[in-house]
């Protein structure tokens, strides 16, 4: 395919595993439910004819807690997430240090591959999310400097752990950056959030960072988002200060794509690639090949194509608990995304 096409990363669990992970305390029959879910989910990836796919995130609690260890370092009253239709996501508040990742991103890979001969990236959560889980009244015995050295060292190992186990590529999650804004409309914590991302990024060469990618989004979850009224013009120009060689940028569901592609060409650094969402996991209604084919080629107005990629929108169930999109549905996009990226690389001619 001659323009690259990518899944984000999470697809909604089939119900035997939802029903798994909120059994009873007995939790001994789950790891075989988990590789069930695994196989099937990297099989239908394939029917779909992506050329790269994720695990689907099956094993994972969240696309942000994964890394997050044992309840005796966290207690459950850290910040909170607000989303447009009134629900919310809390995340846990450490209580003391040293801060260290429990599961590296390099072990769902690895199993992934196992099972695969397609390429399959990786989705790893970004240190700026991770940094909220230190309280503002800091942690005693414990400066918030030393958390965020610690908090880079580990980022950096779970990147570098997936890239040396074979990835196709990395991707950073990065939805807390447009929420940034809403947060502080003085863009001081993006600011501070790219800076922090740039501090792991730095760490790896021009050509590993060809293979790690930025991804943003307004936070879909239970068909609703967590920032899709803050503007993009806030967000893009200081997004595209990180370092990477790739960016995965929701655009399916935004309300003028023309002006946000306008942005990206104005602003995408000369050495980077930007895959562009042309599905929308919140909407219910699959998209056709030729809505996708459409998309693309707008999108090919703005941005030389061997620089351009397609993407979805966002994950399609990035907690495990989220059951807004059926996995029959979520399919059903992933292959329009691919035969409409097709459709419309055919009539580019490339």
């Amino acid at each position: 395919m001659a323009i690259p096409t990518e899944p984000i990363g999470s697809v909604p669990r089939p119900a035997y595993l939802l029903a798994g992970l909120a059994g009873t305390p007995d939790q001994s029959g789950l790891p075989e439910l988990v590789d069930r879910a695994l196989a099937e989910t990297i099989s239908r990836f394939e029917q779909t004819g992506s050329p790269v796919i994720t695990d689907g995130e099956q094993s994972k609690p969240s696309f942000v807690t994964y890394p997050i260890g044992p309840p005796t370092r966290y207690a459950p009253d850290g910040a909170v997430i607000p989303f447009a239709d009134g629900h919310t996501r809390q995340l846990p508040r450490l209580t003391g240090g040293p801060f260290q990742y429990a599961v590296k991103s390099s072990e769902y890979l690895v199993k992934a591959r196992s099972l695969t001969n397609t390429p399959v990236k990786q989705a790893v959560i970004a240190p700026s999310a991770i940094s909220l889980v230190y309280p503002q009244d800091g942690v005693e015995g414990y400066p918030r400097e030393k958390f965020i050295e610690d908090l880079v060292n580990e980022s950096e190992a779970d990147i570098r752990g997936s890239l040396d186990a074979g990835a196709h590529s990395v991707q950073i999650d990065f939805t807390e950056g447009r929420l940034s804004l809403k947060l502080d409309p003085s863009g001081g914590l993006l600011r501070f959030f790219v800076d922090l991302i740039n501090r792991v990024v730095d760490r790896f060469d021009d050509g590993e960072r060809q293979r790690i990618g930025l991804h943003t989004c307004p936070g879909g979850d239970q068909d609703s988002t967590h920032s899709l009224d803050v503007d993009y013009a806030g967000l893009l120009p200081n997004l595209f200060r990180v370092r990477v060689g790739n960016f995965y940028v929701q655009l399916a569901s935004e309300q003028d794509p023309d002006r946000v592609l306008a942005i990206i060409r104005d602003h995408l650094p000369g050495n980077a690639h930007v895959f562009v969402g042309v599905t929308d996991p919140i909407d219910p209604r699959v998209e056709t090949a030729d809505q996708v084919r459409d998309r693309v080629l707008k999108a090919a107005q703005y941005i030389p194509v061997e620089r351009l990629g397609t993407c979805d929108d966002c994950g399609f169930s990035p907690f495990a608990d989220d059951t807004s999109t059926s996995r029959d549905i979520a399919f059903a996009k992933i292959a329009a995304r691919v035969e409409g990226t097709d459709l419309a690389a055919r009539q580019l001619g490339v």
